[in-house]
């Protein structure tokens, strides 16, 4: 791509304060027109950013997972989902903390990530202890929805193995690209048009606009080649609609802004009510893949919140350090140099190159939205250690 072509297309108002020094004086944006459509208008106090801005409880367990990495010990973990989960709500039991978030009556979707399979996707043992304990509070099996868009991933993971007989399993897609729109609904979505595609809508899944009463968001630690790094916000926005691959094309990124545009939008911002970031392990290059354990690395950390933003926050900086232990350069990079287009190749090999100019901002932009809170000296972290 030529610098003019690239200048122009970047070409915007300056982003705001909060970032890097480094990174800052040169970022750029531009927000196309766009409009976001629904019925749905914002209910409860529960929705993001819930009850606890800017909090985040944070266990770390060397003994959740085997030395090399590679196996789960559920004991450990539930005892790391137990400790999170009373340490955030200040509640003596465990059930009791649940019942801060779920209802008997609701219908729970569980929101997991599954395209690092199979290295890097919500841990079975992390899913598997929070439907035991949507058991306990005494949703039904059929009320409970395991939930992403994309079925040839989650046929990988086969997650219906690790869960109770009666729990749904459920992907909106057969593939990326490759939508299914019966399973998408025609009233709720942002329409915007980014590089002149045909199609500028991205529509949210029927199930959670018009099924799920409650969502529990079960993300990963990963480096993505668009937005630096992928945690609670994406996964609950771009796992939730439609058509969002288009935001990003030959070395330009729309997600600064469409991130958190689409989490916002009611009734996903309603609905979803707990953050749970699966920290077991993390990839820290090429992501948000993890084929092979060439970039995968151990944080063997669960953390809890309400708050998208505050978690993400911290997950940059988490990505961020592991990416210049390894040498490799920040996900706040912005030289067009590092731009490699031959299909990602060169990326996956070569953890300097980048397919996409990075846009970690979207974090702080989804805090100007009301998401949470991105300030890191507002952000309130208590550590436990097992």
């Amino acid at each position: 791509m030529e610098r003019r072509t690239f200048v122009k297309l970047l070409a915007a108002s300056p982003l705001a304060s909060g970032l890097p020094v480094e990174a800052e004086a040169d970022i750029v944006h531009k927000i196309p027109p766009f409009k976001i459509v629904t019925p749905y208008k914002a209910e409860g106090d529960l929705g993001m950013p819930g009850p606890y801005p800017g909090q985040v409880v944070s266990v770390k367990a060397e003994k959740s997972l085997s030395a090399d990495g590679k196996e789960f010990n559920p004991d450990v973990i539930r005892e790391m989902m137990e400790r999170g989960m009373r340490a955030l709500t200040g509640e003596a039991k465990t059930i009791d903390a649940w019942r801060r978030f779920i209802k008997p009556d609701d219908v729970v979707g569980i929101k997991v990530n599954a395209g690092g399979r199979p290295w890097v996707v919500s841990s079975p043992p992390i899913v598997a202890e929070t439907v035991r304990n949507l058991l306990a509070v005494g949703v039904k099996a059929q009320n409970i929805y395991v939930f992403e868009r994309f079925q040839d991933q989650m046929n990988q993971i086969n997650y219906a193995q690790y869960l109770p007989d009666g729990v749904n399993i459920y992907s909106a897609e057969r593939q990326n690209r490759s939508v299914d729109r019966l399973n998408y609904d025609p009233r709720v979505y942002v329409e915007a048009d980014f590089f002149g595609e045909d199609d500028t809508r991205s529509n949210l899944i029927r199930l959670i606009s018009q099924t799920l009463t409650k969502i529990i968001n079960i993300p990963n630690m990963k480096d993505h080649g668009a937005v630096g790094a992928t945690g609670c916000l994406k996964n609950v926005a771009y796992g939730g609609f439609s058509n969002v691959a288009r935001t990003h094309f030959k070395g330009v990124t729309h997600t600064y802004w469409y991130v958190g545009t689409l989490a916002s939008v009611e009734p996903l911002r309603s609905k979803t009510v707990l953050q749970i970031m699966d920290g077991l392990r993390g990839v820290w290059h090429g992501g948000p893949f993890a084929p092979s354990l060439k970039y995968v690395f151990f944080p063997r950390t669960i953390q809890f919140g309400t708050d998208p933003v505050a978690i993400d926050r911290l997950l940059l900086d988490t990505i961020d350090n592991e990416r210049k232990r390894h040498g490799a350069i920040s996900i706040w990079n912005r030289d067009e140099k590092t731009l490699d287009f031959n299909n990602g190749k060169n990326r996956d090999e070569d953890p300097n190159t980048n397919i996409i100019i990075r846009e970690p901002g979207h974090v702080e932009y989804a805090g100007k939205l009301g998401l949470g809170v991105h300030d890191l000296k507002q952000i309130k972290v208590k550590e436990i250690e097992l």
